[in-house]
């Protein structure tokens, strides 16, 4: 074992304050995004949201936020990423003070969009600070620590979001945010170094506005499907338009000194293949604690705050999977964790596609969130470590706005996909009841069509993350050849 130098601990410490700074950004975002999925509902009614507003809430979010991701990683690379990152933070401090003042849903649903491009300034860049500063061996312990907190946050968000909401007012659920902004711009600006700015590059303003309207052509398209069905005019032209700009991304791109998607660093069978197994993976969990908490809501009764409880599996899974792994990467390889995480989420959404019944004991469908969760955690941290040593040093920050941007493609997808099936069950009468949380108080008849939903969205969501477990399989790193004794 090579001995430490008194440099090499240097950078470690600084790499674990470095880790902590970083974690901050991410536990603020996911306590943003966690509160909201249970306190839905709340929002909902009061101000008595449609079913199309109900939804949009949600994806405006997701929307902005994957299409700024790759453009805030190629304007960090410009700017110092270290700015862009504390501005970040600032920036989802202000729209989340904002988001609680909103006097109508449409001004909710555009602080929602602001906060987006905080959070998309924060996520493009985390990751490649901690890239960055981490010695390689070192790596899959840091990414371990800063994925497992995104499990604290999910582990406080649906409890905190659920108690907000009965308790202190669905403002609140917004406003939380601001001292913890505060607190994480500070010390982000005290402990943070700059980092070298690489080679000045232009933007692809093109490819970012051609990859916006895509997925917002999708997105529409996706939204449609529940309630107009594939015949509808809005999800035909939708589907038409997303299909349309697909390869004038693709042209745009090939043209672009500096690409949005530029696939040629995708080439390889180790990349693409991770990054289609992360999307599959993103697609298959990203929905499950809104599923669930809608679940309890609508279909068995509870509030707001039990309802939160109740998809608790799912976090702790996540936290307790995370660390471990993390210790475990410098004897494991990152190939080997991504498949056994992506099997053990595979499991978990087949428990709860089997499950799904009003009469089914908490402790199954707990049972299959914790599965779900500690597949979660451990693919995120393999396959994580398993991109990041294998990407470019010169091109990190970019590349890893993609291969942000591709699992938010998934979550964006998963939301949309997932909400369509799962309420064209119940027809559009009793749509807004299901986001409401108050199907429950209409029929037993009712609660059984939306059961019917819930099975086929897990379902969907089964198979995805099936196919995504193939794939983690198919992104096996080259082997190495041996040297001639």
């Amino acid at each position: 074992m090579p001995a430490v130098t008194p440099q090499d601990d240097t950078r470690l410490r600084y790499a674990w304050r470095v880790c902590a700074v970083t974690s901050l950004g991410i536990v603020l975002i996911g306590v943003a995004g966690s509160t909201l999925n249970v306190a839905l509902p709340t929002v909902v009614r009061h101000f008595e949201a449609s079913a199309l507003e109900s939804t949009w809430i949600l994806l405006a979010f997701l929307l902005v936020n994957t299409a700024s991701l790759v453009f805030f990683g190629r304007v960090a690379d410009l700017l110092g990423r270290r700015e862009v990152y504390l501005t970040g933070f600032a920036l989802f401090t202000l729209a989340s003070l904002l988001a609680g003042l909103s006097p109508d849903v449409w001004f909710l649903i555009g602080t929602r969009a602001l906060q987006a491009v905080g959070a998309a300034m924060i996520l493009a860049n985390g990751t490649v600070i901690i890239t960055d500063a981490f010695p390689p061996d070192r790596l899959s312990q840091g990414m371990g620590v800063y994925i497992g907190t995104l499990s604290v946050a999910q582990l406080a968000g649906p409890t905190l979001g659920g108690l907000i909401a009965e308790t202190a007012g669905w403002q609140w659920i917004f406003w939380i945010n601001v001292p913890a902004g505060l607190i994480a711009l500070a010390v982000g600006a005290g402990l943070l170094r700059k980092m070298p700015r690489r080679p000045k590059a232009p933007v692809d303003a093109l490819g970012n506005v051609l990859v916006f309207a895509a997925l917002s052509a999708l997105l529409l398209a996706l939204s449609e499907a529940g309630s107009g069905g594939l015949s509808s005019p809005v999800f035909l032209i939708g589907a038409g338009v997303f299909v349309l700009l697909v390869p004038l991304i693709v042209l745009a791109g090939r043209r672009s000194p500096s690409p949005v998607l530029d696939l040629r660093l995708f080439g390889g069978r180790l990349l693409a293949c991770a990054n289609l197994a992360s999307f599959c993976n993103a697609l298959a969990r990203s929905a499950l604690i809104l599923v669930v908490a809608l679940y309890f809501q609508a279909a068995k009764g509870l509030d707001a705050f039990e309802a939160g409880l109740s998809v608790l599996p799912v976090p702790v899974g996540i936290g307790l999977a995370s660390p471990l792994v993390g210790m475990l990467g410098r004897r494991v390889s990152p190939y080997a964790l991504s498949i056994v995480g992506a099997a053990m989420s595979t499991t978990g959404l087949g428990v709860l596609a089997l499950a799904a019944d009003p009469a089914t004991p908490y402790w199954v469908i707990g049972g299959g969130l914790f599965v779900a969760g500690c597949g979660s955690g451990t693919f995120l941290t393999g396959n994580t470590t398993q991109v990041m040593r294998a990407l470019p040093a010169d091109s990190l920050g970019v590349v890893n706005g993609f291969r942000v941007m591709v699992m938010n493609v998934g979550i964006v997808i998963s939301v949309g996909l997932s909400l369509s099936v799962l309420t064209a069950s119940v027809g559009p009468a009793l749509r807004a009841q299901v986001y409401a949380g108050t199907l429950s108080t209409l029929s037993p008849v009712a609660v059984g069509q939306l059961m019917d939903g819930f099975q086929r969205a897990y379902g969907v969501l089964f198979a995805v993350a099936l196919t995504g477990t193939a794939l983690a399989a198919l992104a096996r790193p080259p082997r190495r050849r041996r040297r001639p004794a």
